[in-house]
């Protein structure tokens, strides 16, 4: 897949999260349909925080040469995070401004930029490219959960 079109895909990825909770109300995203996951308030907590530690995992690769990348342990986060006491509206703005502020440094760099690396202290070498799919992925894995709990309450999408 050509950088643009990457990029393009990391750019959407706030829509994404922004129509799949569109119409839902704060009990709603509460709620816990499915037993034993997290509610969808928790999951676009989880996705927030992790956009952040996304944008300083991108960001640190294209500033500097081959920057150690450290795991995340994303039990602890929503242990110790207070998730499920967040405001929504909150989470998706800031989702959207690291889309936002992240893409337009994104938009910068050429073709070689993609090959420039950094080392996560789990998945070992990661070139840019790889870890840009990894952040779209993981918006586009969590936007499914959402959905799945807006079928489970018997809100239309």
């Amino acid at each position: 897949m050509s950088l643009e079109s990457l990029i393009d895909r990391y750019a959407a990825g706030a829509d994404l999260v922004q129509q799949a909770v569109a119409g839902m109300t704060d009990e709603q995203l509460q709620a816990r349909p499915v037993p034993g996951k997290w509610s969808t308030l928790e999951v676009l907590s989880h996705l927030a925080d992790f956009e952040v530690i996304g944008v300083d995992r991108l960001t640190a690769v294209i500033a500097e040469d081959e920057p150690t990348l450290p795991a995340r342990d994303e039990q602890k986060y929503i242990q110790r995070l207070a998730y499920s006491l967040r405001d929504a509206d909150e989470q998706l703005q800031l989702i959207t401004l690291c889309r936002r502020h992240t893409t337009r440094i994104l938009r910068t760099l050429t073709d070689a930029d993609v090959s420039r690396r950094g080392i996560h202290t789990e998945a070992g070498p990661l070139t840019l490219d790889k870890l840009l799919e990894r952040v779209i992925n993981h918006v586009e894995h969590h936007v499914k959960f959402i959905h799945e709990k807006r079928n489970a309450l018997g809100i239309r999408s």
